[in-house]
């Protein structure tokens, strides 16, 4: 019987030593697939990588989203698996069972495992892949997933153009799953396959709120039809004013803001009509 095979894109900028062994000693230690690996060095020459695994090494930072897209280019494998290099995978199967997932539905196209912290620190809300962060233990189809490590079938990723490269940060996985939903598929919660991965804010990145808008604005004249944009964009930013209050961080976002509606957003291949519906009966309106 053939196994799998997966492709591991591991993405890291050298800012982890304690981190990045433990993961790649976790992920090297995956049964029941043929794994192959490449590590990404996003502005790092990789060293202290094991035997085996292939490197890339990019001069600059060149962002998450085409970091990313370089490695899946430099890999093979029927399955990509994207993950954090401060991820830890705490048994041996998991990566087998991602893959499970999508062999018993055509329909799933992505899959996201349940992150934990290792420490016990309470899971973000944007680790689970539903409005408001609900449903932790509640496994599903999904209209996004957490970027930081899941599996996706590469005929899909591939089709529907990879990552939003030029976003950098901050809104790609609902750029990239908008357009698996519009390539017919959906994505799929696995919470009783559990990662672990650190809690940490993503405030902690200076480029944050400002990304944030500008990729929320991108997001939007990319993928969703017209009548929807300013919709889409009015209930954001409500919700985002409500929730900052400070002008010292609602400054960067509305300078996001202003810089998402002019050029760089890229192509537009807005979703059809039938994914709009698709969306909203999933639980995921597109203009929330």
């Amino acid at each position: 019987m053939t196994r799998p095979s997966v492709g591991a894109v591991v993405l890291s900028m050298g800012t982890r030593p304690v981190e990045f062994p433990l993961a790649m000693e976790s992920l090297l230690a995956q049964r029941g697939v043929d794994l192959e690996v490449v590590v990404v060095g996003n502005g790092w020459e990789p060293t202290g990588v094991p035997d085996g695994v292939r490197t890339v090494h990019l001069a600059e930072n060149v962002g998450i989203p085409e970091g990313r897209n370089v490695g899946a280019a430099a890999v093979g494998g029927d399955v990509i698996l994207f993950y954090d290099d401060d991820a830890y995978l705490p048994t041996d199967d998991v990566v087998a069972r991602l893959v499970d997932v999508l062999d018993r539905d055509p329909r799933v196209a992505a899959v996201q495992p349940r992150p934990v912290d290792p420490a016990g620190r309470p899971s973000p809300k944007r680790w689970v892949p539903r409005p408001g962060g609900g449903g932790a233990l509640r496994p599903g189809v999904v209209t996004w997933v957490w970027e930081g490590t899941f599996a996706v079938r590469r005929e899909v990723f591939d089709g529907v153009g990879g990552w939003p490269g030029h976003f950098f940060y901050g809104h790609e996985g609902i750029d990239l799953m908008w357009k698996v939903w519009d390539a017919g598929y959906v994505g799929w919660y696995a919470p009783d396959i559990v990662m672990h991965h650190p809690a940490t804010s993503p405030t902690r990145h200076a480029v944050y709120y400002r990304m944030n808008a500008r990729n929320r604005v991108w997001v939007a004249r990319r993928n969703l039809p017209w009548p929807l944009v300013v919709p889409y964009l009015a209930v954001w930013t409500a919700l985002t004013v409500a929730r900052l209050r400070s002008p010292r961080r609602l400054a960067p976002w509305f300078e996001g803001f202003r810089e998402g509606l002019g050029p760089g957003a890229g192509e537009r291949r807005p979703m059809s009509w039938r994914t709009v519906w698709r969306l909203t009966r999933a639980g995921r309106p597109p203009v929330v």
